[in-house]
């Protein structure tokens, strides 16, 4: 296992408690329905050039792109509730293009802003597409392979941080019933990069 997997999977819990999804408040997302796990130590965020952008012409999509680190108890940062809502990068998770898993995290909803910049995330189908723009002026195109719905206690830890040979993506959200503590399940959607090989375990 390299050392980004081992990273990756340790912060699993930054979407399977991805809790900030938009309660009853627009307060600040820190508490969590489940203490996430806190990645390894020694974490460096990923080097190169990050997305800046994220465009989904499916379901309306387009949203600048902030970076994700750990906050001070070692836990994933998620995306300030507020009303200009965006997408978030996990800066520990390769840059979109380049191989493995990049995750990216938004709101379903934020509070009392209403609607948040991933509320419609489940409506993807396979084959639609996903383009990150990167601060270097270039960008990674990405096709959908698989939208799945799970709960959050039974987050497919492996299937989302694994180790893959070639570019891929996963988005981030809450969904399902909607209880005094938040969403009960989590939407991933998996996507390859234009031109890549062959499914993984996690888009069958």
């Amino acid at each position: 296992m390299t050392a980004f997997s081992r990273r990756a999977f340790t912060a699993a819990a930054l979407a399977s408690a991805l809790t900030a999804c938009g309660g009853g408040t627009a307060a600040p997302p820190a508490a969590t329905a489940t203490p996430p796990s806190k990645p390894a130590a020694g974490s460096r965020p990923t080097a190169g050039p990050a997305p800046v952008r994220l465009l989904i012409p499916a379901i309306g999509v387009d949203t600048p792109v902030m970076p994700l680190g750990l906050a001070a108890d070692g836990t994933v940062q998620v995306p300030p509730v507020e009303a200009d809502d965006r997408a978030g990068w996990y800066r520990h998770s390769p840059v979109p293009g380049r191989t493995g898993p990049s995750v990216l995290l938004g709101h379903v909803t934020v509070g009392r802003y209403g609607d948040g910049v991933f509320r419609h995330l489940g409506r993807l189908r396979p084959g639609d597409r996903i383009e990150a723009r990167l601060e270097n002026g270039t960008a990674a195109a990405f096709a959908v392979t698989a939208v799945r719905t799970v709960p959050k206690n039974d987050f497919p830890v492996d299937d989302v941080y694994g180790n893959v040979a070639r570019p891929e993506v996963r988005l981030i959200t809450c969904g399902g019933a909607r209880t005094a503590d938040g969403y009960a399940d989590n939407v991933i959607v998996f996507a390859v990069q234009d031109g890549a090989g062959s499914p993984t375990s996690g888009e069958r």
